[in-house]
């Protein structure tokens, strides 16, 4: 008997949307049912085409699972839509902008019965799969210092003319480059707390509304402490996204510019395994994270046909949200600030 493929609709047809439809049109047990956006895509021609949400919600009864690749800012409000009319949803980080509109996320799931499948797609990175196991299975023993470093470039190029750099759309680094790393440390090493945070904003005080660089200190749940250094300040190209284990039994780093290379090892009784270096997402001008998606539309579709539990859940999605909406609790109080006014497009 042959599976009735599960139809996607793809919400913001960017660079992310882009990479969503190319994934779900290469899955043999997806179909790509549409695609919505403000402009419509010249070269998807074959795919059925809407220019608003509501519209499509209106006239369309087939598809099972809408993909959310619009600004960080519309997230919310468009999961709630789509769960009120019982499709379930994937979400490109960050769920939301706020705890708020997360939980505003969650109680709409439970009422449709649906599911929100967030995007945090470096947990499927070889080295990061491998770190975990590792503190999973105590191999470092106690854990004393875990570090956090994310330095980036992100040009004048990156923040004209979008909805890049503004409050409302976008939120800051934490949330729209560096929230993917956030996930990695509290799925690996469990939740923060006792937040210290310092914010700058050197390169970008006439393009973004927000800092471009800070420092986070904190206390790790088990006892360890904790430190995070990131900016978007890095002259030129994307220098690395890099983790930092310091542990009874051993010290690990891993590198690269996505999390993505084992750069030290030194373990006890562990030899340093020969892993695969994921590719990243290139987007023209500058690079994203890892390229893993998809290994999340192969999950969304296991799950719907009843054959695998969600790798990531919603809870998880809402743990970075509430976490980064912790660091930047004093950010208001900051004078790094610049705001700008900005002339914002709906979609990414």
């Amino acid at each position: 008997m042959t599976k009735n493929k599960i139809k996607f609709a793809v919400l913001g047809y960017g660079h992310i949307g882009k990479r969503h439809a190319e994934l779900i049109q290469q899955h043999p047990e997806a179909e790509l049912a549409a695609i919505i956006d403000v402009v419509y895509p010249l070269s998807m021609q074959n795919v059925p085409y809407y220019e608003d949400l509501s519209t499509f919600l209106a006239e369309d009864k087939e598809v099972q699972v809408i993909n959310i690749c619009t600004p960080n800012g519309l997230h919310a409000v468009q999961a709630v839509e789509c769960l009120h009319q019982h499709r379930n949803v994937v979400i490109e980080k960050p769920v939301a902008l706020s705890n708020i509109d997360a939980h505003r996320i969650l109680n709409a799931s439970k009422q449709s019965d649906k599911h929100v499948f967030p995007v945090v797609q470096n947990r499927y990175s070889p080295t990061i799969k491998w770190l975990k196991e590792l503190i999973d299975g105590n191999k470092l023993g106690q854990v004393f210092m875990v570090q956090l470093n994310c330095f980036w470039n992100r040009d004048e190029r990156y923040y004209t003319g979008g909805w890049h750099g503004t409050l409302k759309l976008d939120g800051g680094p934490l949330y729209t480059q560096f929230s993917h790393f956030i996930d990695v440390l509290l799925w690996i090493f469990g939740d923060i707390n006792n937040i210290q945070s310092k914010f700058s904003n050197y390169n970008h005080q006439n393009t973004t509304e927000f800092e471009d660089s800070g420092i986070v200190l904190f206390d790790l749940s088990k006892g360890a402490s904790g430190l995070i250094n990131y900016s978007t300040s890095v002259y030129q190209n994307n220098m690395e996204s890099s983790i930092i284990v310091i542990g009874e039994k051993g010290t690990i780093k891993i590198g690269g510019q996505y999390m993505n290379k084992i750069t030290y090892c030194n373990v006890e009784g562990l030899q340093q395994p020969d892993l695969e270096t994921p590719q990243d997402n290139n987007y023209g001008p500058y690079t994203g994270s890892a390229s893993n998606h998809h290994f999340v539309i192969a999950n969304v579709i296991r799950v719907l046909n009843n054959q695998d539990k969600p790798d990531v859940t919603l809870q998880d999605g809402l743990k970075v949200v509430n976490t980064i909406e912790s660091i930047y609790a004093n950010r208001e109080s900051s004078n790094t600030l610049n705001v700008t006014n900005k002339i914002v497009s709906l979609y990414q």
